[in-house]
């Protein structure tokens, strides 16, 4: 009994640390510590709703949900991962693949706790195809849009340059333009412009190219992606 506990908790931290390294890496919000928290605090609530399940059975002879406190963890994880989402000042969304990992790491350790130990398995490897192989295949074999990446573009130009014929010049430095605003001042125009660059072309390369285009007095430009 003991020695099958402590072999889930074993078996959750480490799969949980697995996920929890792959954001660690990355330099996520979310990362190592808070994944091994989630997923053996999610295998121990698990063992304790199967096991006082069993016990309240047989004491009583009244039948109880054994997994009844398990699913509370599912809902209960949406309010963490709603943490890690957000919303920067370019209106772009971050943290939704790290949300969606926090909720894995808690089904990883339900799964565990619940005894289900090559499924648990299985899912970790497939969890790290999916944020890590897969993308990167896509960006080898994938349609163009895969190997591109966004960047914030603004511009500070004289009132006399032609808007159209100047975001023309900067299409024509093989980038695409994907969202326009033009906000009026008293003695420019700001322009910012979200566009989208070949993956390995780097910002200041972009930066460098734009400062090319006449009429631009200021440029502020940033990368998404």
């Amino acid at each position: 009994m003991y020695y099958e506990t402590i072999l889930k908790l074993g078996i959750s931290a480490v799969l949980g640390l697995i996920i929890g390294l792959e954001r660690e890496l990355k330099r996520k919000p979310v990362g190592l510590k808070t994944s091994l928290v989630m997923s053996i605090v999610s295998c121990i609530l698990t063992i304790v709703s199967i096991e006082s399940a069993y016990l309240f059975e047989k004491a009583s002879n009244i039948t109880m949900d054994p997994l009844r406190l398990a699913a509370q963890i599912v809902s209960g994880i949406g309010f963490l991962g709603a943490g890690v989402i957000l919303r920067r000042e370019n209106d772009s969304i971050s943290g939704l693949t790290t949300a969606a990992l926090i909720w894995g790491a808690a089904g990883i350790g339900i799964t565990v706790g619940a005894g289900f130990y090559t499924e648990a398995v299985i899912a970790v490897i497939l969890l790290m195809i999916s944020v890590e192989f897969i993308p990167f295949l896509t960006k080898l074999i994938g349609p163009k849009q895969f190997k591109e990446k966004e960047i914030r573009l603004e511009l500070t130009v004289s009132r006399d340059v032609h808007l159209t014929t100047l975001i023309s010049e900067i299409k024509n430095l093989n980038l695409r333009v994907k969202h326009v605003r033009v906000k009026d001042l008293d003695d420019f125009v700001v322009i910012q412009l979200k566009i989208l660059a070949h993956e390995k072309r780097f910002t200041t390369d972009v930066y460098y190219d734009i400062q090319k285009v006449a009429g631009i007095k200021q440029i502020d430009i940033q990368s998404l992606s």
